[in-house]
């Protein structure tokens, strides 16, 4: 693994001056009408993003995150009329299936971050009432495991947590957009292509995408395919260690399906990733292979760590690493892969299956922005500020760039 100096991993090298108003707060009323800065081997050209599927290099494979938004802030109201929200963060057991969390009936745990904590008592129960359709459901609230900050729900009726969710619970926008959610964020909020519900933040560099463009898409040849990351609330943990190597990272669950190892095991040209969480999701994958090869207890769980810790000449190529998770499948019969990753792509990191990267534009000293500086190099800066320069919109609903090193 190639070694980098102290220096170049302190924080304070990774911030830009961010000014409030170049946040984008609100979508483009049209999702590809938005500016699209292409890097390509040193060189930069400012386009537009329904330019994309002219733009990239041929016989691409492109991969998308196909998680789906849940409303996943609830409010109740105490009698005292303080307000808790619980912003569901995962199911539990931590290894469930957020899917099938989703369709639970009557009852459901889940760990939460919870707002207004200290004004909760231990033994008290929050409930309200809502509507489903012609039917009142009512949805209570106890605590179940304080010290892990674990809430188990219960509601009456036969509804799917699913359901109660989208009548009673809020999208969660980022923090950073600090505005009330409207009812247009409902839809803005997601890719078109959402389908596996799961995710409390959305894989933002995908709500460019329209019909018009992914149909282009296909007609120009590029072929593509959808794994499933739900992205979960530490995305937007900020880094607060000096030495950025020290910043604990999240984890989070990542379904691989049989055919999304079939189309990458044997596939020649550019593996392109859209968003972070694609390529996290498939620089994952490669280390799965890794741990299976090595024969290791739990092989599809992966920490922070794992990644620097072996020599290059102990490691797989690309193709032998998928080969092994497909191999698994194989044997076990199994449709799908669930993993839980935590991988943490920073300086000093080498890519192994990804070569180009379509993103938005990421906060100063964020895990995002140390993941672009791995993928990129130095030139991070350069990109940067040839977007602050141009009039760029930054964050979830700003921007995109489609990055070829």
């Amino acid at each position: 693994m190639q070694k980098t100096r102290m220096e170049e991993l302190q924080l304070n090298d990774f911030q830009y001056h961010l000014a409030d108003e170049r946040i984008a707060r609100f979508p483009l009323a049209q999702r590809d009408q938005s500016k699209l800065l292409e890097y390509r081997r040193g060189v930069i050209e400012h386009r537009s993003f329904f330019e994309l599927p002219d733009r990239l290099p041929a016989d691409s494979l492109l991969i998308f995150n196909n998680t789906k938004v849940i409303p996943a802030r609830l409010h109740f109201q105490r009698a005292t009329g303080a307000v808790i929200e619980l912003f569901l963060l995962n199911p539990l057991p931590a290894d469930r299936l957020v899917t099938e969390a989703m369709q639970d009936h009557q009852q459901s745990i889940w760990q939460c971050m919870i707002g207004n904590r200290k004004r909760w008592k231990p033994d008290e129960t929050l409930s309200k009432e809502i509507r489903i359709g012609e039917q009142t459901v009512l949805l209570r609230a106890y605590w179940h495991d304080a010290d892990r900050s674990s809430i188990r729900f219960e509601w009456t009726g036969n509804e799917a947590f699913a359901s109660i969710l989208h009548e009673a619970g809020k999208i969660p926008l980022p923090p950073y957009l600090n505005r009330d959610v409207t009812d247009a964020d409902q839809e803005n909020y997601q890719t078109v292509y959402s389908r596996i519900e799961g995710a409390v933040a959305a894989p933002t560099a995908g709500l460019h995408f329209t019909p018009a463009v992914l149909a282009r898409l296909e007609e120009k040849g590029i072929r593509t395919d959808y794994l499933t990351l739900h992205v979960g609330a530490g995305t937007f943990q900020p880094i607060k260690a000096t030495d950025v190597r020290q910043h604990m990272m999240h984890t989070e669950q990542v379904v691989y399906s049989r055919q999304n190892l079939e189309n990458l095991v044997d596939h020649r040209g550019p593996v392109i990733a859209v968003g972070t969480t694609s390529m996290r999701s498939l620089e994952s994958l490669y280390w799965f292979g890794v741990r299976l090869l090595k024969d290791e207890p739990e092989p599809f769980l992966l920490d922070q760590h794992y990644a620097y810790s072996l020599q290059e000449a102990d490691l797989p190529d690309r193709k032998d690493a998928i080969r092994a998770v497909l191999n698994y499948l194989q044997e076990t019969g199994q449709p799908q892969v669930v993993a839980h990753t935590g991988i943490y792509c920073m300086p000093g990191y080498r890519f192994r299956i990804t070569n180009g990267l379509v993103t938005n534009f990421h906060q100063p000293g964020s895990t995002l922005i140390l993941l672009v500086a791995a993928f990129v190099g130095e030139q991070w800066r350069t990109i940067y500020n040839e977007a602050l320069q141009n009039g760029y919109r930054f964050l979830s609903y700003g921007d995109s760039s489609l990055l070829l090193p």
